[in-house]
Protein backbone atom coordinates (compact mmCIF):
# COMPACT_ATOMS: atom_id res chain seq x y z
CA UNK A 1 0.00 0.00 0.00
CA UNK A 2 1.55 3.36 -0.73
CA UNK A 3 2.60 5.42 1.79
CA UNK A 4 2.25 9.19 1.56
CA UNK A 5 4.96 11.76 3.71
CA UNK A 6 4.27 15.29 4.22
CA UNK A 7 7.42 15.91 1.44
CA UNK A 8 5.34 14.22 -1.36
CA UNK A 9 2.25 16.47 -0.88
CA UNK A 10 2.25 19.77 -2.86
CA UNK A 11 3.41 22.82 -0.83
CA UNK A 12 0.15 24.72 0.51
CA UNK A 13 -1.92 27.60 -1.46
CA UNK A 14 -2.71 30.58 0.67
CA UNK A 15 -6.16 30.45 1.99
CA UNK A 16 -8.37 32.62 0.88
CA UNK A 17 -12.74 33.13 0.67
CA UNK A 18 -15.32 33.30 -1.47
CA UNK A 19 -14.74 33.09 -5.07
CA UNK A 20 -15.62 36.49 -5.92
CA UNK A 21 -11.83 37.42 -4.19
CA UNK A 22 -9.80 35.00 -6.24
CA UNK A 23 -9.26 37.28 -9.14
CA UNK A 24 -7.30 39.82 -6.91
CA UNK A 25 -5.60 37.25 -5.30
CA UNK A 26 -2.04 38.45 -4.80
CA UNK A 27 0.74 36.25 -6.15
CA UNK A 28 3.59 36.08 -3.73
CA UNK A 29 5.14 33.59 -6.14
CA UNK A 30 2.62 31.29 -5.24
CA UNK A 31 1.06 29.44 -7.92
CA UNK A 32 -2.01 31.91 -9.02
CA UNK A 33 -5.51 30.48 -8.21
CA UNK A 34 -7.63 29.90 -11.23
CA UNK A 35 -10.93 32.04 -10.75
CA UNK A 36 -13.61 34.56 -11.25
CA UNK A 37 -12.72 34.69 -14.73
CA UNK A 38 -12.07 31.19 -15.80
CA UNK A 39 -15.15 30.28 -14.13
CA UNK A 40 -17.30 32.15 -15.80
CA UNK A 41 -15.33 31.13 -19.33
CA UNK A 42 -16.34 27.48 -18.34
CA UNK A 43 -19.73 28.17 -17.36
CA UNK A 44 -20.51 29.60 -20.91
CA UNK A 45 -19.04 27.15 -22.87
CA UNK A 46 -21.69 24.85 -21.15
CA UNK A 47 -24.19 23.75 -23.88
CA UNK A 48 -27.69 25.85 -22.49
CA UNK A 49 -31.12 24.55 -23.35
CA UNK A 50 -31.77 28.29 -23.74
CA UNK A 51 -34.85 27.32 -21.07
CA UNK A 52 -34.97 29.00 -17.61
CA UNK A 53 -35.87 27.21 -14.61
CA UNK A 54 -36.92 29.14 -11.86
CA UNK A 55 -37.59 28.29 -7.68
CA UNK A 56 -38.31 29.51 -4.40
CA UNK A 57 -36.42 27.79 -1.31
CA UNK A 58 -36.38 28.34 1.96
CA UNK A 59 -34.93 26.78 5.17
CA UNK A 60 -36.88 27.32 8.49
CA UNK A 61 -37.73 25.42 11.35
CA UNK A 62 -40.55 23.05 11.69
CA UNK A 63 -42.38 20.47 13.56
CA UNK A 64 -42.96 17.18 12.16
CA UNK A 65 -44.76 14.11 12.84
CA UNK A 66 -42.37 10.77 13.18
CA UNK A 67 -44.99 7.86 13.69
CA UNK A 68 -46.57 9.83 16.57
CA UNK A 69 -43.39 11.35 17.93
CA UNK A 70 -43.49 15.13 17.36
CA UNK A 71 -39.85 16.48 16.97
CA UNK A 72 -38.71 20.01 16.04
CA UNK A 73 -35.76 20.09 13.60
CA UNK A 74 -35.02 22.27 10.62
CA UNK A 75 -36.31 21.48 6.82
CA UNK A 76 -36.69 23.15 3.16
CA UNK A 77 -39.65 24.72 2.28
CA UNK A 78 -42.11 22.89 5.00
CA UNK A 79 -41.88 19.36 4.71
CA UNK A 80 -39.48 15.97 4.99
CA UNK A 81 -37.64 15.65 2.93
CA UNK A 82 -38.02 19.06 1.19
CA UNK A 83 -39.88 19.28 -2.03
CA UNK A 84 -37.98 17.64 -4.76
CA UNK A 85 -36.34 20.41 -7.86
CA UNK A 86 -36.84 18.70 -11.03
CA UNK A 87 -35.00 20.38 -14.78
CA UNK A 88 -33.86 18.89 -17.51
CA UNK A 89 -30.19 18.19 -18.50
CA UNK A 90 -28.65 22.07 -19.87
CA UNK A 91 -31.19 24.25 -18.48
CA UNK A 92 -30.27 26.92 -16.31
CA UNK A 93 -31.30 26.96 -12.99
CA UNK A 94 -32.04 29.91 -11.12
CA UNK A 95 -32.96 29.43 -6.68
CA UNK A 96 -33.60 32.01 -4.66
CA UNK A 97 -32.85 30.99 -1.40
CA UNK A 98 -33.60 32.63 2.09
CA UNK A 99 -32.60 31.61 5.25
CA UNK A 100 -35.42 31.78 8.11
CA UNK A 101 -33.25 29.75 10.73
CA UNK A 102 -31.39 31.60 13.39
CA UNK A 103 -28.52 30.41 12.55
CA UNK A 104 -26.31 30.56 9.02
CA UNK A 105 -27.04 27.97 6.78
CA UNK A 106 -25.86 27.07 3.48
CA UNK A 107 -26.66 24.78 0.52
CA UNK A 108 -24.45 22.40 -1.81
CA UNK A 109 -26.17 20.49 -5.18
CA UNK A 110 -24.43 17.47 -3.68
CA UNK A 111 -23.13 15.67 -7.25
CA UNK A 112 -24.14 18.62 -9.28
CA UNK A 113 -20.50 19.57 -11.44
CA UNK A 114 -21.63 23.46 -11.44
CA UNK A 115 -19.80 26.45 -11.44
CA UNK A 116 -17.83 26.64 -8.91
CA UNK A 117 -19.15 30.03 -7.00
CA UNK A 118 -22.32 28.41 -6.79
CA UNK A 119 -21.69 25.10 -4.95
CA UNK A 120 -22.57 26.47 -1.17
CA UNK A 121 -19.34 25.28 0.76
CA UNK A 122 -18.81 28.95 3.04
CA UNK A 123 -15.83 30.57 3.05
CA UNK A 124 -14.51 28.33 0.28
CA UNK A 125 -17.16 29.01 -2.73
CA UNK A 126 -20.15 30.86 -1.91
CA UNK A 127 -21.18 32.92 1.09
CA UNK A 128 -22.89 31.66 4.06
CA UNK A 129 -26.42 32.62 4.49
CA UNK A 130 -26.57 34.51 7.39
CA UNK A 131 -30.41 34.05 9.00
CA UNK A 132 -32.89 36.85 7.49
CA UNK A 133 -30.68 36.64 4.73
CA UNK A 134 -31.26 35.96 1.05
CA UNK A 135 -29.00 34.52 -1.83
CA UNK A 136 -29.34 33.75 -5.54
CA UNK A 137 -28.29 30.53 -6.94
CA UNK A 138 -27.91 30.37 -10.57
CA UNK A 139 -26.02 27.21 -12.66
CA UNK A 140 -26.68 25.34 -15.69
CA UNK A 141 -26.91 21.63 -15.27
CA UNK A 142 -24.45 19.72 -17.50
CA UNK A 143 -25.21 16.09 -16.50
CA UNK A 144 -28.68 14.36 -16.08
CA UNK A 145 -29.40 12.07 -13.30
CA UNK A 146 -30.43 11.52 -9.17
CA UNK A 147 -28.99 14.34 -7.11
CA UNK A 148 -29.78 16.02 -3.87
CA UNK A 149 -28.95 19.12 -1.99
CA UNK A 150 -28.30 19.88 2.02
CA UNK A 151 -25.92 22.36 3.74
CA UNK A 152 -22.52 22.13 4.22
CA UNK A 153 -22.95 23.77 7.40
CA UNK A 154 -21.15 21.98 10.56
CA UNK A 155 -23.35 18.81 11.62
CA UNK A 156 -27.06 20.67 9.90
CA UNK A 157 -26.79 17.75 7.25
CA UNK A 158 -27.83 15.66 10.33
CA UNK A 159 -31.24 17.66 10.72
CA UNK A 160 -34.16 17.72 8.39
CA UNK A 161 -32.35 19.73 5.80
CA UNK A 162 -32.02 17.72 2.49
CA UNK A 163 -34.35 17.02 -0.96
CA UNK A 164 -34.00 15.58 -3.92
CA UNK A 165 -32.49 17.16 -7.03
CA UNK A 166 -33.47 15.30 -10.37
CA UNK A 167 -32.08 16.40 -13.91
CA UNK A 168 -33.83 14.34 -16.65
CA UNK A 169 -32.51 13.33 -19.97
CA UNK A 170 -34.88 13.65 -22.39
CA UNK A 171 -33.02 11.36 -24.76
CA UNK A 172 -33.07 8.45 -22.07
CA UNK A 173 -33.61 5.31 -23.29
CA UNK A 174 -34.32 3.56 -19.29
CA UNK A 175 -37.79 2.22 -19.85
CA UNK A 176 -40.53 2.42 -16.92
CA UNK A 177 -44.24 3.22 -16.20
CA UNK A 178 -43.28 4.69 -12.82
CA UNK A 179 -40.99 6.65 -10.61
CA UNK A 180 -40.32 6.78 -6.64
CA UNK A 181 -37.82 8.69 -5.29
CA UNK A 182 -36.62 6.96 -1.57
CA UNK A 183 -34.67 9.23 0.92
CA UNK A 184 -32.92 7.54 3.49
CA UNK A 185 -32.06 9.02 6.41
CA UNK A 186 -30.92 7.91 10.85
CA UNK A 187 -32.62 9.90 13.04
CA UNK A 188 -32.01 11.98 16.16
CA UNK A 189 -33.26 15.26 16.17
CA UNK A 190 -36.07 16.56 18.18
CA UNK A 191 -35.90 13.13 19.70
CA UNK A 192 -32.57 12.37 20.96
CA UNK A 193 -29.02 14.42 21.74
CA UNK A 194 -29.05 17.04 18.73
CA UNK A 195 -26.20 16.71 16.04
CA UNK A 196 -23.85 19.56 17.51
CA UNK A 197 -24.64 17.85 21.16
CA UNK A 198 -23.48 14.55 19.50
CA UNK A 199 -20.67 15.89 18.51
CA UNK A 200 -19.13 17.50 21.45
CA UNK A 201 -19.71 14.01 22.98
CA UNK A 202 -17.36 12.74 20.24
CA UNK A 203 -14.77 15.26 20.75
CA UNK A 204 -14.91 15.27 24.08
CA UNK A 205 -14.73 11.17 24.39
CA UNK A 206 -17.87 11.42 26.43
CA UNK A 207 -20.63 9.13 24.44
CA UNK A 208 -21.58 6.20 26.30
CA UNK A 209 -21.77 2.40 24.67
CA UNK A 210 -25.64 2.77 23.95
CA UNK A 211 -24.75 5.60 21.75
CA UNK A 212 -22.17 3.88 19.98
CA UNK A 213 -22.77 1.69 16.73
CA UNK A 214 -20.23 -0.65 17.72
CA UNK A 215 -18.78 -3.38 15.56
CA UNK A 216 -20.49 -4.95 12.71
CA UNK A 217 -20.93 -8.58 12.92
CA UNK A 218 -19.34 -9.53 9.09
CA UNK A 219 -21.01 -6.89 7.03
CA UNK A 220 -18.31 -4.50 6.30
CA UNK A 221 -15.32 -7.51 7.11
CA UNK A 222 -16.30 -6.69 10.52
CA UNK A 223 -15.06 -3.62 10.89
CA UNK A 224 -17.10 -0.77 12.31
CA UNK A 225 -19.33 0.58 10.29
CA UNK A 226 -21.05 4.32 12.01
CA UNK A 227 -19.87 5.72 15.09
CA UNK A 228 -23.94 6.52 16.06
CA UNK A 229 -27.15 4.14 16.90
CA UNK A 230 -29.77 6.65 16.07
CA UNK A 231 -33.35 6.52 18.06
CA UNK A 232 -34.80 5.91 14.32
CA UNK A 233 -34.31 5.54 10.81
CA UNK A 234 -36.24 7.05 8.29
CA UNK A 235 -37.39 6.77 4.31
CA UNK A 236 -38.97 9.36 3.15
CA UNK A 237 -38.97 10.80 6.40
CA UNK A 238 -41.35 8.65 7.99
CA UNK A 239 -40.14 5.57 10.75
CA UNK A 240 -41.26 2.17 10.04
CA UNK A 241 -44.69 2.19 11.94
CA UNK A 242 -45.99 4.96 9.19
CA UNK A 243 -44.33 4.02 6.04
CA UNK A 244 -44.59 5.71 2.54
CA UNK A 245 -47.20 3.73 0.10
CA UNK A 246 -46.44 3.37 -3.45
CA UNK A 247 -49.59 1.93 -5.09
CA UNK A 248 -49.35 0.32 -8.69
CA UNK A 249 -50.84 -2.34 -10.85
CA UNK A 250 -48.67 -5.81 -11.13
CA UNK A 251 -46.50 -6.12 -13.97
CA UNK A 252 -45.53 -2.27 -13.83
CA UNK A 253 -42.00 -1.76 -13.89
CA UNK A 254 -40.79 1.09 -11.45
CA UNK A 255 -37.36 3.23 -11.35
CA UNK A 256 -36.86 3.84 -8.23
CA UNK A 257 -34.06 6.68 -7.30
CA UNK A 258 -32.66 5.41 -3.75
CA UNK A 259 -30.69 8.38 -2.20
CA UNK A 260 -28.60 8.27 1.25
CA UNK A 261 -29.22 11.24 2.95
CA UNK A 262 -27.79 9.68 6.30
CA UNK A 263 -25.03 11.72 8.34
CA UNK A 264 -23.26 8.68 9.94
CA UNK A 265 -25.03 5.40 8.42
CA UNK A 266 -24.46 2.81 5.16
CA UNK A 267 -27.62 1.24 4.48
CA UNK A 268 -28.47 -2.42 2.72
CA UNK A 269 -31.39 -1.75 0.83
CA UNK A 270 -33.99 -4.56 -0.50
CA UNK A 271 -37.21 -5.19 -2.18
CA UNK A 272 -38.99 -8.00 -0.60
CA UNK A 273 -39.49 -10.96 -3.27
CA UNK A 274 -37.80 -9.05 -5.86
CA UNK A 275 -34.76 -8.47 -7.71
CA UNK A 276 -33.27 -5.06 -8.97
CA UNK A 277 -32.05 -3.83 -11.97
CA UNK A 278 -29.47 -1.52 -10.69
CA UNK A 279 -29.08 1.21 -13.92
CA UNK A 280 -27.41 4.16 -12.56
CA UNK A 281 -24.92 4.92 -10.13
CA UNK A 282 -24.69 8.93 -8.73
CA UNK A 283 -26.68 9.73 -11.70
CA UNK A 284 -24.33 8.16 -14.35
CA UNK A 285 -25.71 5.06 -16.40
CA UNK A 286 -24.45 1.61 -15.86
CA UNK A 287 -24.59 -1.47 -17.89
CA UNK A 288 -28.30 -3.32 -15.91
CA UNK A 289 -27.00 -5.12 -13.15
CA UNK A 290 -29.46 -7.34 -11.31
CA UNK A 291 -29.03 -8.12 -7.40
CA UNK A 292 -31.21 -8.75 -4.89
CA UNK A 293 -29.28 -6.38 -2.20
CA UNK A 294 -27.50 -3.31 -2.40
CA UNK A 295 -25.23 -1.20 -0.37
CA UNK A 296 -25.72 2.34 -0.57
CA UNK A 297 -23.14 5.09 1.30
CA UNK A 298 -23.62 8.50 2.90
CA UNK A 299 -24.14 10.70 -0.09
CA UNK A 300 -24.31 7.82 -2.67
CA UNK A 301 -27.07 7.15 -5.06
CA UNK A 302 -28.51 4.40 -7.45
CA UNK A 303 -31.48 3.95 -9.53
CA UNK A 304 -32.91 0.99 -9.64
CA UNK A 305 -35.53 -0.80 -11.92
CA UNK A 306 -37.99 -3.47 -10.65
CA UNK A 307 -40.74 -5.12 -12.58
CA UNK A 308 -43.57 -5.48 -9.48
CA UNK A 309 -45.40 -8.40 -8.36
CA UNK A 310 -48.92 -9.13 -7.12
CA UNK A 311 -48.79 -8.36 -3.12
CA UNK A 312 -47.73 -5.90 -0.47
CA UNK A 313 -44.20 -5.33 -0.76
CA UNK A 314 -41.50 -3.78 2.14
CA UNK A 315 -39.02 -2.08 0.19
CA UNK A 316 -36.25 -1.82 3.22
CA UNK A 317 -33.39 -0.24 4.26
CA UNK A 318 -31.38 -1.61 7.37
CA UNK A 319 -28.36 0.17 8.93
CA UNK A 320 -25.32 -1.92 8.75
CA UNK A 321 -23.94 -2.81 11.83
CA UNK A 322 -26.72 -0.70 13.53
CA UNK A 323 -29.66 -2.28 14.81
CA UNK A 324 -33.43 -1.30 13.62
CA UNK A 325 -35.21 -0.87 10.22
CA UNK A 326 -36.31 1.67 7.59
CA UNK A 327 -39.33 0.47 5.22
CA UNK A 328 -41.76 2.13 2.52
CA UNK A 329 -44.06 -0.12 1.12
CA UNK A 330 -45.39 -0.97 -2.33
CA UNK A 331 -49.16 -2.11 -2.66
CA UNK A 332 -50.26 -3.97 -6.27
CA UNK A 333 -52.60 -6.40 -4.94
CA UNK A 334 -55.03 -7.44 -1.93
CA UNK A 335 -53.71 -8.48 1.86
CA UNK A 336 -52.00 -7.11 4.79
CA UNK A 337 -48.07 -5.33 5.19
CA UNK A 338 -45.75 -7.47 6.92
CA UNK A 339 -45.49 -6.66 10.46
CA UNK A 340 -42.32 -3.80 11.06
CA UNK A 341 -40.29 -5.79 11.69
CA UNK A 342 -39.98 -8.05 9.27
CA UNK A 343 -36.56 -8.74 7.75
CA UNK A 344 -36.93 -10.13 4.30
CA UNK A 345 -34.91 -13.27 3.17
CA UNK A 346 -32.65 -10.48 0.70
CA UNK A 347 -31.20 -8.93 3.52
CA UNK A 348 -28.99 -12.11 3.79
CA UNK A 349 -27.70 -11.87 0.64
CA UNK A 350 -24.08 -10.62 -0.64
CA UNK A 351 -24.80 -6.86 -0.87
CA UNK A 352 -23.65 -5.43 -4.09
CA UNK A 353 -21.30 -2.58 -4.07
CA UNK A 354 -20.45 -0.06 -7.05
CA UNK A 355 -17.46 -1.81 -7.33
CA UNK A 356 -19.01 -4.42 -9.55
CA UNK A 357 -20.99 -2.22 -12.02
CA UNK A 358 -19.77 -1.42 -15.48
CA UNK A 359 -20.36 2.40 -16.95
CA UNK A 360 -21.96 2.31 -20.38
CA UNK A 361 -19.46 3.45 -23.25
CA UNK A 362 -20.94 6.69 -24.13
CA UNK A 363 -20.27 7.88 -20.39
CA UNK A 364 -16.55 6.57 -19.38
CA UNK A 365 -13.71 9.22 -19.46
CA UNK A 366 -11.37 9.09 -22.85
CA UNK A 367 -8.55 6.70 -22.22
CA UNK A 368 -5.52 8.48 -20.95
CA UNK A 369 -2.53 8.02 -18.66
CA UNK A 370 -3.30 10.39 -15.83
CA UNK A 371 -0.96 13.88 -15.61
CA UNK A 372 -1.03 14.22 -12.46
CA UNK A 373 -1.52 11.60 -9.34
CA UNK A 374 -2.27 12.79 -5.56
CA UNK A 375 -2.69 10.22 -2.72
CA UNK A 376 -5.33 10.66 -0.29
CA UNK A 377 -4.61 8.63 3.36
CA UNK A 378 -7.43 8.33 5.13
CA UNK A 379 -6.19 7.48 9.37
CA UNK A 380 -8.32 8.56 12.20
CA UNK A 381 -9.34 6.98 15.64
CA UNK A 382 -11.72 7.65 18.29
CA UNK A 383 -10.63 8.36 20.84
CA UNK A 384 -8.91 11.15 20.35
CA UNK A 385 -11.88 11.63 17.44
CA UNK A 386 -9.95 13.24 15.17
CA UNK A 387 -10.22 11.75 11.22
CA UNK A 388 -7.55 12.80 9.04
CA UNK A 389 -6.62 13.06 5.22
CA UNK A 390 -2.88 12.84 4.71
CA UNK A 391 -2.35 12.87 8.09
CA UNK A 392 -3.72 16.13 8.45
CA UNK A 393 -6.90 17.79 10.34
CA UNK A 394 -8.78 20.32 8.20
CA UNK A 395 -8.43 23.28 7.56
CA UNK A 396 -4.92 23.04 8.47
CA UNK A 397 -4.23 20.70 5.42
CA UNK A 398 -2.28 21.53 2.43
CA UNK A 399 -4.39 21.28 -0.92
CA UNK A 400 -4.28 19.16 -3.92
CA UNK A 401 -3.08 21.47 -6.86
CA UNK A 402 -4.07 20.94 -10.27
CA UNK A 403 -4.02 22.79 -13.74
CA UNK A 404 -7.40 22.72 -16.28
CA UNK A 405 -7.33 20.49 -18.82
CA UNK A 406 -4.94 17.37 -16.89
CA UNK A 407 -6.40 13.63 -16.50
CA UNK A 408 -6.09 13.50 -12.47
CA UNK A 409 -5.82 9.66 -10.64
CA UNK A 410 -6.95 10.06 -6.56
CA UNK A 411 -5.21 7.04 -5.05
CA UNK A 412 -7.35 6.51 -1.97
CA UNK A 413 -6.27 4.42 0.47
CA UNK A 414 -8.04 4.03 3.73
CA UNK A 415 -5.82 2.94 6.82
CA UNK A 416 -8.87 3.07 9.24
CA UNK A 417 -10.72 0.60 10.72
CA UNK A 418 -13.97 2.66 9.61
CA UNK A 419 -15.17 2.72 5.70
CA UNK A 420 -15.54 6.23 4.43
CA UNK A 421 -17.44 7.25 1.68
CA UNK A 422 -15.02 10.02 -0.09
CA UNK A 423 -16.97 12.63 -1.85
CA UNK A 424 -15.45 15.04 -4.54
CA UNK A 425 -17.14 18.23 -5.71
CA UNK A 426 -17.73 19.65 -8.44
CA UNK A 427 -16.53 16.57 -11.07
CA UNK A 428 -17.28 12.91 -11.54
CA UNK A 429 -14.54 10.30 -11.15
CA UNK A 430 -14.22 6.87 -13.40
CA UNK A 431 -13.37 4.07 -10.58
CA UNK A 432 -10.58 2.77 -11.86
CA UNK A 433 -8.36 4.08 -14.75
CA UNK A 434 -9.68 6.63 -17.07
CA UNK A 435 -11.42 4.62 -20.19
CA UNK A 436 -11.97 1.48 -18.61
CA UNK A 437 -15.06 0.05 -17.62
CA UNK A 438 -15.50 1.43 -14.04
CA UNK A 439 -18.51 3.41 -12.82
CA UNK A 440 -18.79 6.88 -13.26
CA UNK A 441 -19.18 8.78 -10.00
CA UNK A 442 -18.83 11.51 -7.10
CA UNK A 443 -19.04 9.85 -4.26
CA UNK A 444 -17.59 6.40 -3.60
CA UNK A 445 -17.68 4.12 -0.51
CA UNK A 446 -13.87 2.53 0.42
CA UNK A 447 -13.70 -0.05 2.84
CA UNK A 448 -11.64 -0.40 5.94
CA UNK A 449 -7.97 -1.16 5.03
CA UNK A 450 -9.09 -0.89 1.41
CA UNK A 451 -8.06 1.63 -1.36
CA UNK A 452 -8.96 2.09 -4.68
CA UNK A 453 -7.86 4.77 -7.52
CA UNK A 454 -9.96 7.01 -9.57
CA UNK A 455 -9.27 9.01 -12.33
CA UNK A 456 -10.99 12.39 -13.35
CA UNK A 457 -10.90 15.02 -15.67
CA UNK A 458 -9.59 18.72 -14.66
CA UNK A 459 -12.14 20.32 -16.21
CA UNK A 460 -14.22 22.65 -13.83
CA UNK A 461 -12.16 25.44 -12.37
CA UNK A 462 -12.33 26.58 -8.86
CA UNK A 463 -11.57 25.65 -5.51
CA UNK A 464 -13.33 21.75 -4.61
CA UNK A 465 -14.03 20.36 -1.28
CA UNK A 466 -13.28 16.23 -0.55
CA UNK A 467 -14.31 14.80 1.97
CA UNK A 468 -15.85 12.23 3.99
CA UNK A 469 -19.56 12.25 3.77
CA UNK A 470 -19.95 10.76 7.24
CA UNK A 471 -20.89 14.31 8.71
CA UNK A 472 -19.05 13.41 11.98
CA UNK A 473 -15.78 12.37 10.43
CA UNK A 474 -15.77 15.75 8.05
CA UNK A 475 -16.53 18.16 11.31
CA UNK A 476 -13.65 16.41 13.23
CA UNK A 477 -11.30 17.07 10.42
CA UNK A 478 -11.35 14.68 7.34
CA UNK A 479 -11.77 17.03 4.66
CA UNK A 480 -9.20 18.32 1.95
CA UNK A 481 -9.09 20.70 -1.26
CA UNK A 482 -8.78 20.44 -4.66
CA UNK A 483 -7.62 23.87 -6.21
CA UNK A 484 -6.80 25.31 -9.74
CA UNK A 485 -3.79 26.71 -10.64
CA UNK A 486 -2.51 28.48 -13.70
Amino acid sequence: MPQVSRRGVLAAIVGIGAVGGLAGLELNSKPRLLGLNEIQARESALAWSGKIKSFELSARLAKIDLGGKIASTWVYGDSLPGKTIRVNKNDRVKISFTNELITPTSVHWHGLAIRNDMDGVPRITTPEVLPGHNFDFDFITPDSGTYWFHPHSGTQLDRGLYAPFIVDDPNEDTKYEREWILILDDWTDGIGKNPDEILTDLMQGTSDTSSMAGMDMGSMSGMDSGDITYPMYLINGRPKNDPDLLTVRPGERIRIRVINAAADTIFHVALAQHMMTITHSDGFPVKPYNTALLRVGMGERYDVVVTVGDGVFPFVAEPVGKPDIARALIRSGSGSAPAETFRPNELSDTPLTAYSLQAVEKVRLPTRKPDRIHDLLLTGSMNPYQWKINARLYPDIKPLTVKAGEMCRLRIRNMSMMPHPIHLHGHTFQLGSAGGSGARKDTVLVPPMGGVNVDFLTANPGRWMIHCHNAYHAEAGMMTRLEYTA
